[in-house]
């Protein structure tokens, strides 16, 4: 224990905390850029979507970074609206409001594979239509994480280097001492409690949705 630490000792305590949650937003951010790519990937795939993949950048601030997933993820939204508008408009709306929810049959699959077959120009793969009906039933989900990426950015930790929350707090907090140590790490924490609320489970559900696609692709190949 520092001397410091004599005077405030649960600065110690709030140290470690902070960097627990560093890391955990760390590894969240990182896993987020990925789940993207790999939808990307995906996209690219079964229904011939190019959109340029994403990369990290450690020595860019968290709201560059945030603000490069949002705008990749908003180009997606952009080309799903445009699936949904044409499939609104070819299918019968029972098959189109079946395949929103994700209840097609096996009597309506055909209808609505030969549909998308020909607006992509597609082979006959059935994993086509079941990555149209998670992108159209998914639009909400993408959009929250959108909104929890934008909480991150406008926050305080917007302006920190991502590269940053790899080091642990020191170079965060400088050669800030004794109780003006002991106020910053309490906003600190508030500041990442708030934004963690948010963003961990809307990342979690995010990532998962998209191991649940590609894994449902997967077993109808």
């Amino acid at each position: 224990m520092s001397w410091i630490d004599l005077f405030c000792p649960d600065n110690s305590e709030r140290r470690e905390s902070l960097i627990r949650k560093n890391q955990e937003l760390h590894v969240l951010m990182r896993n987020n850029f990925r789940a993207t790519n790999q939808l990307i990937d995906v996209l690219k795939e079964h229904l011939g979507l190019s959109f340029s993949k994403i990369t990290l950048n450690e020595k860019a601030t968290v709201k560059e970074n945030c603000d490069k997933i949002i705008a990749r993820i908003r180009e997606i939204q952009a080309e799903v609206e445009k699936i949904n508008q044409q499939l609104k408009q070819k299918l019968e709306p029972t098959l189109y409001e079946k395949l929103k929810n994700k209840s097609l049959s096996e009597c309506d699959f055909q209808p609505v594979l030969n549909v998308v077959r020909r607006l992509y120009h597609l082979a006959a793969i059935s994993s086509a239509v079941a990555l149209v009906a998670w992108l159209i039933s998914n639009v909400t989900m993408m959009t929250s994480i959108t909104v929890t990426f934008g909480l991150i950015a406008i926050g305080v930790m917007g302006c920190v280097v991502f590269g940053v929350l790899c080091m642990g707090i020191g170079l965060i907090l400088g050669n800030i001492v004794g109780k003006m140590e002991r106020d910053r790490l309490e906003r600190a924490l508030k500041e990442y409690d708030k934004a963690l609320e948010e963003f961990r489970p809307a990342s979690e559900k995010y990532q998962d949705s998209i191991t649940y696609v590609r894994i449902s692709i997967q077993m109808m190949q």
